[in-house]
């Protein structure tokens, strides 16, 4: 279900913000927004506070209320983002027992902007020691003509908590997706995960062939990683003999952590198999 899966050495936090070396970071098109929005969450003895809250660009962050100790903070877009040429960033730590939910108001969309250059779209997102962090976002929907490269980056500390929940809907009602590339790496313990990145919409060959989408065109992943889950190391597949798409639900190699991935026609019959994949996984 994914085109293409590769694996990448782990670079230490600090570099993040660099490009590799030798390597130019992509300038954007010149009427591009360059922002990057940064949430810090932090553990004060008794609940979780927000040191940092900084909006930018087609980002603004709000603090939901909650009742318990955790925060939960949800991401209003201020702009149409991201369009062609547009550079966005978003910087998200829970420090060591920090519990941290992050989701957004409504789904992203990527569309065509001025440029047909890609656009860039990177979520870091950093877990310390016994910490608990859930980047649950609505969904990214691919709009013909756009041009999107999205990457989401996760460091993990041994003892940490942490769930994932990625969405794509390729193509709005009648109309062929944008070009979508996706990437998740996630390293645990300073030791890589998950390394799995997927492309869709043209020019990329076969990415609706049978062993790809099979004309589905809702797909997702849900990320469970926590040092109390019971592993198996059997698979589990969701939604067999359905119309309305399926699921599977694997260990990952290299940690106490279960990946699903799921296709189906529809971001609601995708959030069903993802929301029961959910539930399989909180069962070990």
């Amino acid at each position: 279900m994914s085109p293409s899966t590769q694996l990448a050495a782990a670079r230490p936090a600090s570099d993040r913000d660099a490009p590799p070396a030798g390597a130019q970071e992509p300038a954007g098109h010149p009427h591009g927004v360059r922002a990057t929005a940064r949430i810090r969450a932090a553990h004060n003895g008794r609940v979780t506070t927000l040191p940092q809250l900084r909006s930018d660009g087609p980002f603004h962050l709000r603090r939901m209320r909650t009742d318990g100790s955790a925060a939960t903070v949800g991401i209003i877009g201020a702009m149409s983002a991201p369009l062609g040429g547009d550079r966005l960033t978003l910087d998200i730590t829970a420090e060591d027992q920090a519990e941290l939910e992050v989701t957004t108001a409504a789904a992203t969309l990527a569309l065509r902007g001025p440029t047909t250059e890609a656009a860039t779209y990177d979520v870091r997102l950093t877990a310390g020691e016994h910490a608990r962090m859930r980047w649950l976002p609505q969904p990214l929907i691919s709009a013909a003509g756009s041009n999107l490269r999205q990457t989401c980056t996760v460091e993990l500390a041994a003892t940490s908590r942490f769930v994932l929940r990625e969405e794509q809907l390729l193509g709005r009602a009648g109309e062929e997706p944008g070009h979508l590339v996706s990437r998740i790496l996630v390293h645990r313990a300073g030791r890589p995960l998950l390394d799995q990145r997927t492309t869709y919409g043209s020019p990329e060959p076969g990415w609706d062939g049978p062993a790809v989408l099979n004309g589905h065109r809702a797909v997702g992943q849900l990320l469970v990683v926590d040092p109390r889950l019971d592993i198996r190391r059997d698979a589990v597949l969701l939604g067999e003999g359905t119309k309305d798409g399926c699921a599977v639900l694997a260990p990952l190699a290299n940690g106490p952590a279960l990946l699903a991935t799921a296709v189906a026609p529809t971001t609601s019959a995708l959030r069903e198999l993802l929301d029961e994949a959910h539930a399989r996984a909180l069962a070990r």
